[in-house]
């Protein structure tokens, strides 16, 4: 354990300190507080807006789940798995001393519990969701959840093992929500089920 901390340890350092840079202290902050912004909070509304009134089936589905994940995973993630673990952010301080020094911390670091990152949770949890319906998009999907998970130890809140187990826990929940839905589908609304397969886009 104590080799695998290490290893956590030196990377978080390598990505909050040593690929630091001016024009990264811009966007870090930006890019992990994103939905904070509120030209992005509008732009986000009316996209789940649109979803669900001019989507389709296929985009009420994903509008209506999405309320639904993004309640589940951030709950999850922040009220269960983060009071077991208990683990202090790396921008903590324990006894009065900082866990790390001469942390690269450009943003408040709060004072939630650090493993697993909920950014990355939720935000591979929605890229899973957009992904399984709407594929041509994977890569912009996955690639902007990616980059928000990077932004956590990038600004100093986070440790990597942090984003790669809120990540993967991410992606299992999105998973596992549209398993859920299928079934449900396949079992009360079948007619429903077989249209809404052959629409989503490949």
């Amino acid at each position: 354990m104590d080799f695998l901390y290490s290893i956590d340890r030196a990377i978080f350092l390598f990505l909050n300190q040593t690929l630091s840079n001016p024009l990264g202290d811009v966007l870090w902050p930006l890019i992990t507080d994103y939905d904070k912004l509120w030209p992005v909070r509008i732009v986000l509304g009316a996209v789940w807006l649109w979803l669900l009134i001019r989507g389709g089936r296929q985009g009420r589905t994903v509008a209506i789940t999405l309320v639904l994940l993004l309640f589940l995973s951030d709950k999850l993630s922040s009220s269960v798995i983060k009071e077991i673990v208990g683990r202090p952010r790396p921008c903590h301080e324990m006894n009065g001393l900082p866990i790390m020094q001469s942390i690269h911390l450009l943003v408040d670091c709060g004072s939630g519990k650090s493993f697993p990152s909920s950014h990355a949770v939720n935000n591979f949890a929605v890229a899973t969701l957009f992904t399984f319906y709407y594929r041509r998009w994977m890569y912009a999907f996955l690639g902007w959840a990616f980059l928000v998970a990077l932004s956590r130890p990038a600004v100093g809140v986070h440790y990597p093992s942090d984003i790669l187990a809120g990540a993967l826990i991410g992606a299992f929940v999105g998973a596992f929500l549209i398993w859920v839905w299928l079934n449900i589908e396949r079992r009360f609304f079948p007619a429903f089920e077989e249209n809404a397969s052959s629409k989503v886009e490949t």
